[in-house]
């Protein structure tokens, strides 16, 4: 009944990730054009556009041209605009795509909050694991337009139901296994050509002899002396490292499996204060349960 509503009557905010600001107009007056395309009333399209501007921090530049501003300023117009006519509905189009890397985490958090103080229902679009993570409630995850999974950002990111969703929200390690044992409590992995076993979270729908991907991220991995009191633990050989200022990726292989290990340089100082392992050199590695993600194939 509803499909047929013109665009201009569904009671929605855009923005766009390209800005699609008016050029030859000024701030306030791309601010106020959908109140202009309702017949508000001048006064209190000044107001709202007023008003408005001051929601986004941009009441001094009303009378400047939109595309002399920057392009963080450009986008708080872009939002200003979805915002003026108090729509139900505010649809995000990766917005936040065009900007740098410090101003895309910046604009994340003046829009979080934004929304905490409007309270309007927000749709947004991103390929960003973070903005995704950082912004919503609830996350809708597609994988060529098929629903993948639908779930809090918690949920998402530390329960993926798919190699699709594990890889998109950071897990970097998979590792080929077989269902030792599985019930409510847990279940046990024996990892393909070793004798390693591995406990991870229980999930429904994996019963034992099932071929699964154990999924791990490279940071989630303990190794050295820390490694030693954890059910998960086990010995692998250092094949290659690479140090990246901040921190250390080391790669692992346990069998004909091999896997990632990113650590801090500072943690790497800590656990081996005297000389940190060397390529060809075996050490001791762990993982906590909760950080494994059973996923089947």
């Amino acid at each position: 009944q509803r499909t047929h509503v013109p665009p201009e009557k569904r009671d929605i905010g855009m923005v766009f990730q390209s800005y699609a600001l008016w050029p030859h107009m000024s701030v306030a007056a791309n601010v106020g054009y959908p109140l202009r395309m309702r017949k508000v009333s001048v006064p209190d399209r000044a107001r709202r556009v007023r008003d408005v501007l001051e929601l986004v921090g941009l009441d001094e530049f009303a009378g400047r041209m939109a595309t002399d501003l920057s392009g963080g300023q450009q986008q708080r117009v872009a939002l200003a605009r979805a915002l003026v006519a108090n729509p139900r509905l505010l649809l995000f189009d990766e917005p936040l795509s065009n900007l740098d890397a410090r101003l895309r985490q910046d604009m994340r958090t003046e829009l979080r909050d934004m929304h905490r103080r409007m309270g309007t229902t927000s749709l947004y679009v991103t390929h960003d694991q973070e903005e995704a993570v950082s912004l919503s409630t609830r996350i809708v995850l597609l994988n060529k337009g098929q629903i993948e999974q639908v779930g809090t950002p918690r949920e998402i990111y530390w329960h993926p139901v798919s190699h699709f969703v594990a890889d998109f929200v950071g897990y970097d390690n998979f590792l080929r296994a077989t269902v030792v044992t599985a019930d409510a409590h847990g279940i046990s992995v024996r990892l393909d050509d070793t004798e390693l076993r591995l406990d991870c979270p229980a999930r429904a729908g994996i019963a034992a002899g099932d071929a699964v991907e154990v999924a791990m991220r490279s940071a989630s991995v303990i190794m050295g002396e820390p490694a030693t009191a954890m059910p998960n633990r086990f010995t692998g050989t250092v094949t290659d490292i690479v140090y990246l200022g901040d921190e250390y990726i080391y790669a692992l292989e346990v069998g004909p499996q091999r896997f990632s290990v990113s650590l801090r340089t500072a943690e790497v100082a800590n656990i081996w204060p005297n000389a940190s392992p060397l390529v060809g050199q075996d050490v001791i590695a762990g993982i906590p349960v909760d950080s494994l993600a059973c996923l089947p194939l």
